[in-house]
């Protein structure tokens, strides 16, 4: 790493150091454990774009599916959920997957014609009123099972540590049906289906209330192995006498610590995908990659297997995105669909990914941590910069518009930082070399 590259990340060091002094460290490890979650998504969206040059702008649905297998797995069941229509559930959606997959195998047995058409025509046709028949009705039982406090089928009640690996294959599964029939599709078309896909899962969060409560969310959803409650600790007598021996508060002093202890595992997570990613761009897979992206129709022509490759890509980067919503939603210890879109789970990592540097992991990590401490800190800050630019103002209303419109601030942060980067160093940061 050359003696810039260390400057601009010695810059961001400082940047969140200074937001401990200035403010608070509360504060300072807050946006770090978020931008450290955002960077891994970065990373997906890297393994895309950068090796083999797929615009994805459906990143918000792996997220969002993430997300969903830290409910899945972790949260604890519902009592009554099961008794109620699982077995019914589960029956019907392999109603559903078996019709799927008949009208396929028949699609492709059967010879062209009008036969093969209305076969598949009547295999669907009477799957879809076959799984209505079995699904509907136990939907109806299990959210009706104390709606007020449950209606869903409830999780697992494992480690939230195994939620994550489960978050990354939902993700892939999603990737794969996806990839199966976009990826043939032109870069345009493709980032089109992708974000309209995007959508519709997290439409399907929204509205299934017996997948996971729909908007009426889900709460206390366990943290994982090892970070502690703040409770917990503040029972603890030998934490007790360090805070207070160190003349810390305890309450400060013990989210301090479980922040720090996220921190440290969130660290470690990305580090293993920076490395593992790093290996895999070095690999000779790594160079077909990119000789892929550069020139589809030279790599085409020395025999490689564009599509195929293409869908591994797209299968792992999107895996890695899954990996990070599992996180982000067991650091937030809830499942809440409705804050899922697009302006913060797609187009701030892509944000992410251009600043950076595209097709370079350490741009990638540069600009994650750098784009992820801007987007909430000019939230923090922003009422207080517009309060002295309207300082001398008059009172009224333009006065009044210009403060109420200080929230917005990190929008015009986010544009002109896009900007000056595409001016002055149009390929990030860290560019590829």
């Amino acid at each position: 790493m050359t003696k810039r590259n260390l400057l601009l990340f010695a810059g961001v060091a400082a940047l969140y150091a200074a937001t401990g002094m200035f403010q608070s460290w509360n504060l300072s490890l807050s946006i770090l454990n978020t931008a450290l979650l955002a960077t891994i998504m970065a990373l997906g969206v890297n393994m895309q774009w950068g090796y083999a040059g797929l615009f994805n702008t459906g990143v918000m649905g792996f997220v969002a599916l993430g997300g969903l297998a830290v409910v899945l797995v972790s949260a604890a069941p519902t009592p009554g959920g099961w008794e109620a229509g699982g077995t019914r559930l589960f029956l019907g959606l392999a109603t559903g997957a078996a019709t799927i997959g008949l009208a396929v195998l028949a699609w492709q047995r059967m010879a062209k014609g009008r036969l093969r058409s209305l076969a598949v025509l009547v295999i669907l046709v009477g799957g879809f009123f076959l799984y209505r028949a079995v699904f509907d009705p136990a939907v109806a039982a299990i959210e009706a099972n104390n709606p007020a406090t449950y209606g869903n089928i409830g999780g697992l009640g494992l480690p939230s540590l195994v939620a994550w690996p489960v978050g990354g294959l939902l993700a892939a599964l999603a990737a794969c049906a996806i990839g199966k029939t976009a990826l043939g599709l032109r870069s345009d078309y493709l980032a089109i289906a992708t974000l309209g896909i995007a959508e519709i899962i997290v439409s399907a969060m929204r509205n299934e209330d017996w997948l996971a409560r729909g908007v009426k969310n889900i709460t206390s959803l366990p943290r994982p192995w090892p970070v502690p409650y703040e409770v917990d600790l503040q029972q603890q007598p030998g934490f007790l006498s360090w805070a207070t021996g160190w003349g810390f508060d305890p309450v400060t002093a013990s989210t301090i610590v479980v922040k720090l202890a996220y921190a440290s595992l969130f660290g470690a997570v990305l580090l293993l995908v920076i490395l593992l990613s790093e290996l895999a761009l070095k690999s000779p897979w790594g160079r077909m990659m990119r000789a892929i992206r550069d020139n589809e129709v030279a790599a085409e022509a020395m025999g490689k297997d564009v599509t195929r490759r293409h869908l591994q890509v797209f299968i792992l980067g999107s895996a890695v995105i899954g990996i990070a919503g599992a996180m982000m939603t067991s650091m937030d210890g809830q499942l809440t669909p409705g804050t899922y879109n697009p302006l913060r789970y797609t187009f701030l990592v892509w944000v992410m990914v251009i600043v950076g540097g595209s097709g370079n992991n350490w741009g990638t990590l540069l600009g994650g941590l750098l784009i992820g401490w801007l987007w909430l800190i000019v939230e923090s800050i922003g009422p207080a910069i517009m309060g002295g630019i309207t300082a001398g103002m008059p009172e009224g209303a333009f006065k009044q518009h210009l403060m109420d419109s200080a929230a917005h601030m990190r929008l015009l942060t986010m544009g002109v930082i896009l900007l000056l980067v595409l001016r002055f160093s149009p390929r990030g940061l860290i560019p590829e070399k």
